[in-house]
């Protein structure tokens, strides 16, 4: 039998939702072990003068537990 445990998580990019969804996990991975999915919660953007600066995503993580 295993058990999953569900994390909350945000990270941002400059460059794509992508990249920050990319870099959001690999972060996680350096303290969480097993990890098994992730998912989108939310995505947004932020906007200075008209342009987006940066992109940012809550991310839920499941992960196996030990």
């Amino acid at each position: 039998m295993s058990v999953t445990s569900i994390s909350e998580i945000s990270s941002s990019s400059t460059k794509s939702f992508e990249d920050a969804v990319r870099k959001g996990i690999a972060k996680a991975s350096e303290t969480i072990r097993n990890i098994r999915s992730a998912w989108v919660k939310d995505q947004e953007v932020t906007v200075v003068d008209g342009s987006v600066k940066e992109y940012r995503v809550k991310l839920k993580i499941s992960f196996e537990l030990e």
